[in-house]
């Protein structure tokens, strides 16, 4: 029985150990991201605190295998193979710990080199853009910034291998041996026991991401969250989408959204709000790359943009719908307000069945071109132009190989070239619709251009130099009356620096309408966001039976206006009455101002239910 005893306190502390291990290991991340990200360790001892239930959920985890193989070596000795059996739990117990130090390392570093850049806990993100197109993942990161973090991760998970290794050597010797009946039910509790920290305790739903949040300070909430806990979370709800935003009831939802949404009428606009003097118009769509409407506020950066806001129409309370380029497109070309916590473009059997402007354009006897000097299928880009009819795509590999200059593919003078040169050959009557999408006003800001000394402003004036040169073009080329130019960004990029996710600022963009098909310049001023732009744009061009239900014509006053945007994770909506910004992780409103404070929570409560529950009806 005393050895029994012994051989049972053996596998229960080696358990034990294990699990206390990756704990402590989780715990320490915290000063680390403090002092990276907040500057100072005064609230570490709240962040350990408040982040210790997700650290304990992955120690649990991490524990799994090993205690489901402790268990295993619990059996009787006729079900094992003796020596031989003890060796292979070994190896295996092993292999399994190599591989959560590799995930545990790679979450850590992937997550203090993304943090300043996308100030949201780690996710899916990039392991989408990694497996879409590695090439493009890897564009933003410098060489010497590459060689940092593999060799960050790969010396961290060999540490943190080797200290596993020395503890199971102070224990294996009679850890795999059999117990009896009553050992090896003791034993079969302490496996049992690790669901309560892997699920946050006996509550019925399982702990998030969420139960670390304690704060008002973002970047707090954000240090007390465990970034391989994130990743899974972000993993396990990318499909899941009638299960998020749960709000209200259905029913209750429909209905207070339902005075939001486009009618699915034609136009009621009365003819003096016709913002176009031609009818089918060449249509250039010009989507900049990190664009915001505070950089066009910057002195000497956007001379050319900041001109064209006075000769065309200059739409002053537009906001894009999120945060990245594969959600600002599926907002932009979609009609859709992108959700922020998953990239649909991920999913090309949903956004299939989403109704576009290109496509409606196409049906109307427009042609379709695309234009991007990086790499068409990275965040499946092809399939997801290739869905809306876009039968032209130009991408890098369209170029030579000497123009492919920069690590995101060919600089935008050449792509602006590229479009000049096709012009000149297109001697078609057909209007067509060429949406060409900029780049190098990305990290890391390599332009050929030397104009500013801040090296991120210096990109932007770089791009903004392009469009100058490009608008200067289709004046010179006989085009220019009936030309159409959208430009709009993408999503607030890399500047300024810290940009605050739950500050409406943080989504603030230009969009100006130029060109000679414009009838007049003016200022809009009604509230509207990325998804706006398709509603608005058919109506003007007289297209205006459509089923995109969540854009709205912005010219039209009889439609609900506003701006909506989310972000990680959470949303935004402002109108005349009130600005909201909903944290929720905190299931708090942490931005609440205007002349009727509290009107749109339960209104944008409402819609973003109603855009997932759309979402899982495709």
């Amino acid at each position: 029985m005393n050895v029994s005893v012994s051989v049972f306190k053996h596998k229960f502390f080696l358990l034990l150990a294990i699990f206390i291990l990756w704990t402590v290991l989780s715990v320490l991340q915290k000063p680390v991201f403090l002092l990276l990200y907040v500057g100072g360790l005064t609230q570490a001892f709240a962040v350990m605190c408040h982040g210790l239930p997700l650290d304990l959920s992955i120690a649990g985890y991490l524990s799994a295998i090993p205690a489901l193989l402790l268990l295993l070596s619990s059996l009787p000795q006729r079900f094992l193979h003796s020596v031989r059996a003890e060796k292979t739990m070994g190896r295996v117990i092993r292999g399994w710990i190599g591989i959560g130090a590799v995930l545990f390392a790679l979450s850590f570093v992937a997550n203090l080199a993304l943090y300043g850049y996308w100030q949201f806990p780690l996710d899916s993100t990039p392991l989408f853009f990694i497996t879409s197109s590695p090439k493009d993942a890897l564009a933003s990161v410098e060489w010497w910034q590459t060689l940092l973090g593999a060799t960050l991760v790969i010396g961290l998970a060999v540490l943190i291998y080797r200290l596993f290794c020395r503890l199971l050597r102070r224990f294996e010797l009679r850890v795999y041996a059999p117990l009896p009946l009553l050992g090896g039910l003791a034993m079969l509790l302490s496996v049992a026991a690790l669901f309560l920290p892997i699920r946050g305790g006996i509550k019925v739903a399982a702990i998030n991401t969420g139960a670390a949040y304690f704060s008002d300070n973002t970047r707090l909430n954000h240090a007390a969250v465990n970034p391989l806990f994130s990743f899974i979370e972000s993993m396990n709800r990318q499909s899941d989408f009638a299960q998020q935003y749960r709000f209200m009831d259905d029913k209750l939802a429909r209905r207070m959204s339902a005075p939001m949404l486009n009618p699915l009428r034609p136009s009621t606009s009365p003819a003096a709000d016709s913002l176009l003097a031609e009818k089918r118009p060449d249509i250039y769509l010009i989507i900049l790359e990190s664009f915001s409407d505070t950089l066009t506020r910057q002195k000497g950066v956007t001379p050319n943009l900041n001109g064209l806001k006075k000769e065309g129409v200059f739409f002053s309370r537009f906001y894009a719908n999120s945060f990245r380029t594969d959600r600002g497109l599926v907002s932009i070309l979609l009609g859709y307000p992108s959700p922020a916590t998953v990239s649909l473009m991920k999913y090309p059997s949903k956004t299939a069945k989403i109704p576009s402007f290109p496509a409606y354009l196409h049906q109307a006897g427009w042609g379709l071109n695309y234009y991007y000097g990086g790499d068409a299928d990275f965040t499946n880009m092809r399939s997801f132009l290739v869905n809306q009819g876009f039968n032209s795509i130009v991408e890098d590999v369209d170029f030579p190989v000497g123009e492919r200059l920069s690590k995101w593919g060919v600089p935008d003078h050449l792509l602006f070239r590229r479009v000049e040169k096709d012009l000149a050959q297109d001697h078609s009557v057909r209007p067509r619709l060429r949406v060409i999408q900029t780049s190098s006003s990305h990290e890391p800001f390599d332009v050929p251009y030397h104009r500013l000394r801040d090296k991120k402003l210096n990109a932007f004036a770089y791009v903004d130099s392009c469009v100058g040169g490009f608008v200067r073009h289709l004046k010179t080329s006989g085009r220019w009356q009936r030309s159409l130019v959208i430009l709009v960004p993408d999503h607030l990029g890399a500047w300024p620096d810290d940009a605050d996710n739950f500050k409406s600022w943080r989504f603030h963009v230009p969009m100006i309408w130029t060109g000679g098909a414009i009838a007049r310049p003016c200022v809009i001023t009604t509230w509207g966001s990325q998804q706006d732009i398709a509603a608005t744009l058919l109506a003007q061009l007289g297209i205006g039976r459509h089923a995109m239900r969540f854009s709205k014509d912005m010219m039209d006053p009889a439609q609900s206006h506003f701006a909506f945007f989310m972000m990680n994770d959470g949303f935004g909506m402002i109108d005349d009455e009130n600005e909201v910004i909903f944290d929720n992780q905190l299931q708090k409103t942490v931005v609440d101002t205007g002349r009727l404070k509290g009107k749109n929570i339960p209104l944008g409560k409402a819609y973003t239910q109603t855009i997932f529950d759309d979402i899982a009806s495709r």
